[in-house]
């Protein structure tokens, strides 16, 4: 909808026969100057009119009436008159009722402006401002993390027009634009749309807002996966001839793109511990470095990074950091409030949450995520809709699995750790872990997945998974299904013993991620298994 930059008033109501009330009068049109400067534009302010609706008259305007609206602000109050306000009242507000009046509808108004992108993908200063409505308007209305994940992004948000509660799926691979003129106002970023399917689609975009609410991020892409999401922002973030940091423990595709494609780049990584300081330092003052780039807790050791510190020490240096927190969903972990710059997750895991659907977002400022996002535009690795609509559902449950999954998991991390046939419990909530007290600074929950390693061989510990009847055994984590792995015949099987000892995967290593199942069941279940062996 292209947005007017005249006086509204006379194009709100296309036709008389869309706009009559009951009483098949047209609504009176009347501005107060107290009221006028949030709602309309700066033409429009100078009336000294009142808008005001007569009885049942919201419900009269016709769909196609309000989509032909010609200033959206208006359109949008009186979509939000629909759910605010049964009948409107007959007599002029005072001044000052008229502004708080204008306060309290301005909420849903602004919240519902969309983004104005033009199509090389990047934002105009009238973007930012949106946005900056639309946070301020969704921090005034929802407090907790849990109603921003049933809410923010569709309710307020949504630039799809629907009555329908759920987001609707856009099954589309081009847009359309009414004339030359609507498509120049697009590129130049006077008009809101989209244009082909790789460079957005209202469905992924309320998904992105959703995750932009949770993380605190001005911006946020959805991608294809998570692995697309780390090679989307490593290429697009770190300059040929760059020079990156990164730790010891972390996902194995990740470690190979930075071992094995990075430097045909001439990008080179210096490898650290993740909780050696000493060595970022060195490598800070040694190096030319663009980024650190890891996960927090990592994969499969569950490892913690002070982001703060280590923001603070990269900074300094001029170098970004990213944080892949895909063990860390936001209700646990904010790395961007900790100071890290890009966020990353595969949505597969805890964010989607249902071990149906593939998925990656990376989430951080406006200036970075449009970086990643041209270079995700020539590239492609595009989230389809459906899978933007499954990740949108199984986040409005993400606070409720992940406090489950947050019990669970550290409840069997205690019992684990007392049991004479486990050797060792890797979990950040356990005082044993090297970076718990890290883990108690930064993170409001310690995550559904726990490592250990069995008292036995690797046949032994494969006899062990074998006897569980509960999870399945798979690559994955974080869904409402438990799922086990031994990451030894699982990620690793095609480096011999010695090779994966170098990455400290032990024979009688496991990584259980705990879904939704009651605690007892599960116990029980590792009870009878650790019993067989």
């Amino acid at each position: 909808m292209a947005v007017s930059s005249g006086c509204c008033l006379p194009k709100l109501f296309p036709a008389a026969s869309d706009c009559r009330g009951d009483s098949g009068a047209l609504p009176r049109l009347e501005i107060p100057a107290a009221a006028s400067s949030r709602l309309l534009s700066p033409r429009c302010r100078a009336s000294g009119l009142i808008l005001r609706f007569p009885p049942n008259f919201v419900r009269q305007l016709s769909t196609k009436a309000r989509r032909n609206c010609s200033n959206i602000g208006v359109a949008q109050i009186v979509a939000a008159s629909w759910s605010n306000n049964s009948a409107l009242p007959e007599t002029p507000l005072s001044a000052s009722a008229a502004a708080d009046a204008a306060a309290t509808v301005a909420i849903p108004a602004e919240a519902d402006v969309p983004t104005l992108v033009g199509g090389d993908g990047t934002s105009d200063p009238s973007q930012i401002r949106a946005a900056d409505s639309k946070a301020a308007a969704i921090a005034a209305l929802l407090s907790s993390d849990g109603s921003l994940a049933v809410h923010a992004g569709e309710r307020l948000g949504r630039v799809i027009t629907t009555d329908a509660i759920t987001t609707p799926v856009v099954n589309t691979s081009a847009y359309w634009f009414k004339n030359s003129n609507e498509l120049i106002d697009f590129k130049e970023g006077r008009h809101s749309s989209f244009e082909y399917g790789r460079y957005g689609n209202p469905t992924t975009e309320a998904l992105e807002e959703k995750m932009s609410a949770l993380e605190k991020a001005e911006s946020t892409l959805f991608v294809s996966s998570g692995m697309y999401a780390s090679v989307a922002m490593l290429t697009a973030l770190v300059p040929a001839g760059g020079h990156i940091i990164t730790t010891t423990d972390c996902y194995r595709k990740t470690r190979i793109f930075i071992q094995n494609e990075l430097p045909k780049m001439g990008i080179l990584a210096t490898v650290i511990d993740p909780a050696d300081m000493d060595a970022l330092r060195s490598a800070l003052d040694q190096n030319n470095v663009s980024l650190f780039f890891t996960e927090s807790p990592t994969n499969p050791f569950l490892r913690c990074v002070d982001i703060e510190l280590v923001s603070k020490l990269c900074h300094s240096k001029g170098a970004l950091v990213c944080i892949d927190g895909t063990f860390a969903p936001p209700f646990n972990q904010k790395a961007l409030t900790l100071g890290a710059d890009v966020v990353l997750h595969s949505a597969t895991k805890f964010i989607a949450g249902h071990n149906d659907v593939l998925g990656g977002c990376i989430s951080g400022s406006e200036e970075l995520i449009s970086k990643i996002r041209k270079y995700h535009h020539v590239i492609g690795g595009v989230l389809n809709p459906n899978a933007a609509y499954m990740i949108l559902r199984g986040m409005k449950t993400l606070h409720l699995r992940v406090q489950q999954q947050n019990h669970t998991a550290l409840r069997m991390a205690q019992f684990l750790e007392e049991h004479p046939k486990i050797i060792r419990v890797y979990y950040p909530g356990l005082p044993s872990h090297p970076e718990h007290h890290i883990a108690k600074q930064q993170m409001t929950g310690f995550g559904g997945v726990v490592s250990f390693e069995v008292a036995g061989d690797l046949r032994t510990t494969m006899k062990f998974v074998d006897s569980l009847k509960i999870p399945y055994i798979a690559p994955s984590f974080g869904g409402c299904e438990s799922i086990v792995d031994q990451p030894a015949i699982m990620s690793y099987w095609d480096l011999s013993a010695s090779e994966r000892v170098t990455y400290g995967i032990k024979d009688n290593l496991i990584r259980f991620s705990f879904g939704v199942e009651d605690f007892e069941d599960l116990k029980a279940d590792i009870i009878q298994a650790l019993e067989s062996i």
